[in-house]
């Protein structure tokens, strides 16, 4: 399909605009930048599109009132440098807005916000709200607070879970390089633009270097997860040099800018996206092969036959990672049984299991439902 059909329906827009296009590769923010912003997110507004802005710059911010010169490595430098620099990154988009009469949100989240169901549909509620307000809504990854556990690790990843909280119809990464390029642009002078991608490979994240930036947290390999996370939830990706005047325009009308990762056809639905892409595993559990082929090939649930074993210490209910025995994830699920239960009940019929434990459950250990498989879908 050519860019201009498959943008063609897209009327609500996940916008992620990096650091470095807000500092203009600086550690000061640039007000011009976000004046900039203001005018093609206005202009967009007013043809009929839905923006919600994922803004990094906080800690950015911060750094250039503290005088740091490079990253802070400590979790409290980094939420000092946040809360220091939150207020001035709200006031550049409060100040830029204001002159085209548009309003907007300040929405902070953690993972652990959204990993609670509850607090996951209460967010998109409000998030949605505020779309039917005619208000921009700007997330930032809450800084401030948060603790390595309950990170995103980075805006790429987080406006990739946005779009399936919101049910956006295009994610767009603004970063201060012009797409994804068959080498690093920065060392190869011969490196060539990808103009279009329609699956994001492992092979792709293994040869993606991290940023050299010491302003940004990510680089290419998190963009690219991003645009992976996406294209399962159904919704395509454009990656484009946020330095560029006009560009949101010129995406929107499906002009050939930046590279465009196509999204899958059989898409995840918003729970199971929610599963894969938003919990984190608590544990693992190693299946056998007849387990793995009666899960990725006919659609089967996992029942205690096909486990060899569970590693961590999970309770019923929480997210786990299906391992097979070479060591490869192939599934992310909902237990319904701890991780001492399925070490007891392992290799068992199903018709065993009461026996065994006492009690049963259910029939199956993590059930078809509650499975999302990977790199396809389920």
């Amino acid at each position: 399909m050519k860019r201009k059909d498959i943008l063609e329906k897209v009327r609500r827009v996940v916008l992620k605009v990096g650091s470095r296009v807000l500092t203009a590769k600086g550690r000061t923010l640039s007000q011009p930048v976000f004046d900039r912003m203001a005018r093609e997110i206005s202009g967009a507004k007013k043809r009929g599109y839905e923006i919600v802005l994922i803004s990094s710059g906080a800690i950015a911010a911060g750094m250039g009132r503290l005088g740091l010169l490079e990253k802070p490595k400590t979790m409290p430098e980094k939420q000092a440098s946040a809360a220091i620099g939150q207020s001035a990154l709200m006031w550049s988009y409060e100040k830029a807005f204001s002159f085209y009469g548009e309003k907007v949100a300040q929405i902070l989240l953690t993972r652990d916000d959204l990993s609670n169901r509850n607090r996951y549909l209460n967010a998109r509620n409000t998030l949605l709200t505020l779309l039917d307000f005619g208000v921009i809504p700007i997330i930032n990854e809450n800084d401030t607070v948060v603790v390595q556990e309950i990170k995103f690790g980075d805006n790429d990843n987080l406006s990739a879970l946005v779009t399936n909280l919101v049910n956006a119809d295009l994610l767009v990464i603004l970063s201060d390089i012009d797409g994804l390029y068959d080498k690093d642009p920065r060392v190869h002078r011969g490196a060539r633009l990808i103009r279009f991608v329609d699956r994001v490979t492992e092979e792709m994240e293994q040869k993606a270097t991290g940023t050299l930036s010491p302003f940004s947290v990510g680089g290419m390999v998190t963009k690219l997860q991003a645009a992976r996370k996406a294209a399962f939830f159904g919704v395509p990706t454009v990656l484009a040099n946020g330095m560029v005047e006009g560009l949101l325009e010129k995406i929107l009308s499906g002009e050939e800018v930046g590279t465009l990762f196509t999204s899958q056809v059989n898409k995840l639905t918003s729970r199971k996206h929610w599963i894969a892409f938003t919990l984190n595993a608590q544990g693992r559990i190693v299946v056998d092969e007849g387990a793995k082929r009666a899960i990725l090939q006919k659609g089967k649930s996992l029942l205690p036959s096909g486990v060899l074993f569970a590693e961590g210490k999970f309770g019923q209910g929480d997210p786990v990672a299906l391992f097979d025995g070479n060591g490869r994830e192939f599934a992310r699920g909902l237990t319904n049984y701890d991780s001492s239960e399925i070490n007891k009940i392992k290799g068992l019929k199903t018709s065993e299991v009461e026996s065994r434990l006492g009690y049963r459950y259910s029939d199956e250990i993590v059930h078809r439902d509650d499975l999302v498989c990977f790199p396809a879908g389920c």
